[in-house]
């Protein structure tokens, strides 16, 4: 069993290829938890669709919130910490395979979680303490070092940094790891990933902490096809109407307009995306 960690805001299209992936794509039993971040677009059908998800099981948790309940803070900093509060108090939080941080314009591909599975499976075989995270490459992933061994059957590097749109990590993660102070974040729209780099810096004493796998294990779709709410929003932090630049309609359409197996065979093929991520 796993424990997946959304986050959206906006780009309800994305989020609904991003589910329809995880639901077709998986092989290992999932709970997904969705956090839906101060949204300020087609509000509605972001809740009947989130909604029929939660009555056919498909979610186990759907958490709305507004900028108000998020501090004023990056609301994906304050939603994974939410989430790893939640997590330390589930009675059964040791006996996960491993959980998951997934952006919602990420897609997963097929067998992803067993080769998942079987990378953390070696990791902790071969007692490597110091990797917190297993992602894929290149995945940001800096200061590579490639390893004689296979990981899972794949070839592997470690190294720092990496970002965050697909992470995966051990039960332990916010008890070995912690928790990120908000304090640090108010008034940004980024920075959860930079500053986990500081406590994954610490976790490890110094070691690289993250190993990435060279298979294509989830594809990031975002900017290109769905925008990207970050980047809008850092790019136009004194823009008043700066909240109307992360609608994006026209891409929503888009996506829309594809059926899931239509979209995935575009993104699949697209090699400029799976070569950057």
């Amino acid at each position: 069993m796993i424990k997946i960690f959304i986050t959206c805001r906006n780009r309800l299209a994305i989020s609904a290829k991003c589910i329809t992936a995880l639901v077709k794509h998986s092989k290992i039993n999932h709970k997904i938890y969705v956090y839906d971040n101060a949204t300020n677009y087609r509000i509605q059908e972001h809740f009947l669709y989130w909604s029929m998800l939660y009555e056919k099981d498909i979610i186990k948790q759907v958490t709305f919130t507004t900028e108000d309940s998020t501090f004023h803070a990056f609301s994906k900093a304050v939603t994974s910490n939410l989430f790893g509060l939640q997590h330390m108090q589930d009675p059964n939080k040791d006996k996960y395979d491993f959980l998951v941080c997934l952006d919602n314009d990420v897609i997963v591909t097929p067998g992803w979680d067993e080769k998942i599975k079987a990378a953390w499976d070696d990791v902790i075989k071969l007692k490597m303490s110091n990797i917190k995270i297993i992602g894929q490459l290149p995945g940001g992933i800096k200061g590579k070092t490639y390893l004689k061994n296979k990981i899972g059957g794949f070839n592997a590097a470690t190294g720092k940094l990496g970002g965050s749109g697909f992470w995966t990590f051990k039960p332990n993660f916010f008890k070995e790891v912690g928790l990120l102070d908000i304090s640090l974040l108010v008034g940004q729209d980024k920075k959860h990933d930079q500053l986990y780099w500081r406590l994954l810096e610490k976790a490890s004493s110094g070691k690289d902490y993250i190993l990435g796998l060279e298979d294509k294990l989830a594809i990031h779709a975002g900017g290109k096809w769905a925008g990207s709410i970050c980047n809008t929003l850092t790019s136009n932090h004194h823009n008043k109407a700066r909240f109307n630049l992360i609608k994006f309609e026209h891409l929503e359409k888009k996506i829309d307009d594809l059926s899931f197996s239509d979209f995935y065979n575009l993104i699949i093929n697209d090699t400029k995306l799976l070569d950057n991520w």
